[in-house]
């Protein structure tokens, strides 16, 4: 397939507005691919990428390479380019108007071609980078029409901006080897395996028949090198509704830094965040305390690192934690601010996933693994049963100033990708109003008024996420919590992410000011949650949805949170269940 013909689907994708939509344009352009290589190329430039996420092929160019490469493309100056950029806000829309401005024609280059010559920008290393990188991208301009050149601009900015989450991806590639979407689980189980579309795309493409198709996907196993998706935790609101679901229990205290995936293959060690971005470079002196402590020739660890003060011995904030992740600079903040990490589950050990065992024996073999504590510290961890005593150490937990504690079945296999009942967070004592705090992803902003109107924006439209749909609905809107530098900022954190038609994958009776793409994730805080006409949370025929009752933000979670990795309604409902009647 030419690159052009790809980039008319990337056009029809960006205009709707359904998710239905979304999978019948994606399974359409699906059908049209015959070649394996092809369909996996196709998988990652649908996500704005050349690689699976976990790669750590960056294509590595700032807007003003970007700006130089069209500039240069199209006979303008740098700084004209980037003056368009400031009026529309998105460099795909610039080239675009450019493009079309000097009458760029459509080659025949395919999309073989472009991922060819976008992973030689990648792998562009050494004395002129800069300049090579930028002639590369601005010779590739000179090959596509208008519509090819704006897409083409978004992939070494990270910001496709084509709203597509990995289950609509997963429900046509269903729908087009499989029959109908309603088969995608047997694709999700291998997904939370390898965290790589691509490579499940490239299986289905492999095979004759459906039949064929499953039996390769559920092949696909746990790799050292590809990152497994995080298990995530359920909530209960008291110790004594843990004891009485869970029954014996594992229990161990909530760290609140980075959740951190470390692989080990011999020397080699790479480290994953929970959105499968690779933090290796990030974080020398987790390399060296996983080459040090880890008694394995091959492993994978799940982990909590957080920030640590050496000289009054204690652990940081998250807000303190979050300075760690840079590109640059890395050295000289691991001496400021070195890193610990509590590994707290173990998930393969030389050749051998462990998965499908059971925690007991899990954290058995970890603490025959890791020798000592200095940098990886496996996490205290106790058998209760009752009630009393799990209160004392969530009491215990909240005075070490911890977050809480997190409760697992003792039998409970690693459920990658999962979110039950197996694992339960405990965050503190919720016998009134609601106390636990409700990550929100941004869904648009109301213009300010007043003082606010300097801001740009007066009030958030925020949401969370509906896994069953992969949609964002709407649960409350936020005026309050920010500073005035937060309210400023948030034009800038939204640079690039507004809409001018609501997002395929948002679910909203409100019209805010602006639309955004769901990207920006945030921690609120509410005094409850209630029921609300007006929003789409929970929503269901004439019953009412759920809503935030005076929402404040806390914080900005996007630098370790994807927007799927926000609350979901189930857990808001079962939050708005659990909470106590004063």
């Amino acid at each position: 397939m030419i690159f052009a013909d790809l980039s008319e689907y990337f056009e029809k994708l960006e205009a709707t507005s359904s998710r239905l939509s979304l999978i019948e344009i994606l399974s359409d352009l699906f059908k049209h691919i015959e070649s394996e290589n092809e369909i996996e190329e196709v998988c990652y430039l649908v996500q704005g990428r050349i690689a699976p996420f976990f790669e750590a092929t960056e294509i590595g160019m700032a807007e003003k390479g970007v700006a130089e490469a069209i500039g240069k493309a199209y006979g303008e100056s740098k700084d004209h380019v980037l003056t368009q950029f400031d009026h529309k806000g998105d460099m795909g829309k610039v080239a675009f108007e450019l493009a079309k401005e000097h009458k760029a024609r459509a080659s025949d280059i395919t999309i073989d071609g472009v991922v060819k010559i976008l992973t030689e920008i990648a792998k562009t290393s050494g004395e002129g980078t800069v300049e090579k990188r930028i002639t590369l991208l601005s010779d590739l301009l000179k090959k596509v029409d208008a519509v090819s050149a704006k897409y083409l601009v978004r992939i070494p900015l990270s910001n496709l901006r084509l709203g597509i989450g990995d289950p609509t991806i997963l429900d046509a590639l269903a729908t087009v080897k499989l029959g109908d979407k309603k088969q995608r689980h047997y694709l999700e189980g291998a997904y939370n395996r390898t965290s790589d579309l691509g490579l499940i795309a490239k299986t289905l493409w492999s095979a004759k028949n459906p039949v064929v198709a499953v039996e390769k996907i559920e092949k696909l196993e746990v790799t050292v090198g590809k990152p497994i998706r995080a298990e995530l935790c359920e909530r209960l609101p008291s110790p004594q509704k843990v004891i009485e679901k869970m029954g014996e229990v594992d229990a161990q205290y909530k760290y609140d830094g980075f959740r951190v995936q470390i692989h080990k293959d011999g020397e080699k060690i790479s480290m994953f965040s929970r959105n499968l971005e690779n933090m290796t470079h990030m974080f020398p002196e987790l390399i060296e305390g996983a080459k040090k402590q880890i008694k394995a020739h091959s492993a994978i660890l799940d982990c909590e690192a957080l920030a640590y003060n050496p000289e009054s011995e204690e652990f940081l904030p998250f807000q303190e934690t979050t300075k760690r992740r840079r590109k640059h600079g890395v050295e000289e903040m691991a001496q400021k601010l070195p890193l610990k990490a509590f590994v707290f589950d173990m998930l393969y050990k030389n050749g051998k996933s462990l998965i499908d065992e059971p925690l007991t024996k899990r954290l058995e073999i970890l603490a025959d693994t890791i020798n000592g504590d200095e940098t990886l510290i496996p996490t205290q961890t106790k058998t209760i049963k009752d009630a009393k005593k799990l209160a004392i150490m969530l009491d215990d937990a909240i005075t070490k100033g911890l977050e809480g504690v997190v409760i697992k079945k003792l039998s409970s296999k690693y459920e990658a990708g999962g979110r039950n009942f197996n694992w339960v967070k405990l965050k503190r004592h919720q016998t009134g109003e609601l106390k636990d705090t409700i990550d929100c992803v941004i869904l648009g902003y109301i213009t300010g008024k007043g003082k606010r109107t300097a801001f740009g924006a007066g009030a958030l439209l925020v949401g969370v996420y509906d896994e069953k749909q992969d949609m964002f609905v709407t649960v409350s809107k936020i005026g309050t919590g920010l500073s005035d530098e937060e309210w400023r900022s948030i034009k800038e954190k939204s640079h690039g992410l507004e809409s001018n038609h609501k997002p395929a994958r948002v679910d909203s009776v409100i019209t805010p000011s602006v639309w955004l793409k769901p990207e920006i994730v945030i921690e609120v805080l509410a005094d409850e949650i209630t029921r609300s006409p007006i929003h789409t949370a929970g929503r269901k025929d004439d019953e009412p949805g759920y809503a935030l009752r005076f929402p404040r933000l806390v914080s900005f979670r996007n630098k370790d949170k994807k927007p799927e990795d926000a609350t979901t309604v189930k857990e808001l409902i079962e939050m708005f269940n659990q909470q106590g009647k004063k």
